[in-house]
């Protein structure tokens, strides 16, 4: 059975400890099919020096990195952030990695770019990184021992995804806005609670990822997108005017 097209999936890698855990999932992407590695503050720097890389040192060598997730993701459709959960309290719960939510990223694959996010070995992905991301996915494992090996994080969520081909869900027909631009309109919106004296002191970084949040549940299409930054930008625009009369 031929493996699913995995061209357009960008696998982003947030704040990696171990260059050989960057090496092994390079090799993950290039058994797979996946080319696009994305690495956020990597905690060393040779990590292209990787020796777990075998076979995909091609996938290392054109590694991007990137200062921040929402720019590593920024011409992306939708971001998907992956979990061990542990004690957390998710809301919503993370989809599981299997054929429902193989087939979502499928459909979304036809049309753009996905990201897939993986944390670091010692923490994992943090709530601040979880705001950028649609929704959350984990892998089932024993619950003696949930925590997975980085790079082998990286190939089972690749296998899955490739092997689930045959039972692909059909595109869905609609143009989707890129992370880039829901950002634009979820900091447009902060930025609009703040001048209205919404946000609160002390309370930005909370409100920050609520808002970013909020954005992303609506599920807009790329003209809704675009419409409601127009507008959020005239009532910004409007605000501002307000603001700097009244100073």
């Amino acid at each position: 059975m031929p493996l699913l097209d995995l061209t357009k999936l960008v696998v982003v890698m947030v704040r990696p400890r171990n260059p050989l855990n960057i090496g092994a999932a390079a090799r993950a992407m290039s058994n797979f099919g996946s080319r696009h590695l994305r690495v956020v503050n990597p905690f060393r720097l040779a990590f292209r020096e990787a020796r777990s890389a075998v076979g995909g040192s091609a996938v290392l060598k054109n590694a991007e990195e990137f200062d921040s997730v929402a720019d590593a993701v920024a011409d992306c459709a939708l971001v998907v952030g992956t979990t061990a959960i542990r004690d957390r309290k998710l809301d919503p719960p993370p989809k599981m990695l299997d054929g429902n939510s193989a087939n979502i990223i499928h459909s979304i694959l036809k049309q753009g770019r996905v990201a897939l996010l993986f944390g670091s070995e010692k923490i994992g992905l943090t709530n601040d990184d979880f705001s950028y991301c649609h929704w959350l996915m984990t892998i089932r494992t024993h619950s003696q021992n949930i925590s997975m090996n980085l790079g082998q994080a990286v190939a089972v969520c690749l296998y899955e995804l490739a092997r689930e081909a045959e039972s692909a869900a059909p595109a869905e027909k609609r143009e989707l806005p890129s992370a880039e631009q829901l950002e634009h309109i979820a900091k447009g919106l902060l930025e609009a609670l703040h001048i209205s004296g919404y946000v609160k002191p002390g309370t930005d970084k909370m409100f920050e990822k609520k808002a970013r949040q909020l954005i992303l549940k609506m599920n807009l299409e790329a003209y809704d997108a675009k419409l409601f930054l127009g507008m959020l930008r005239q009532i910004l625009w409007k605000l501002r005017q307000s603001k700097k009369a009244s100073g």
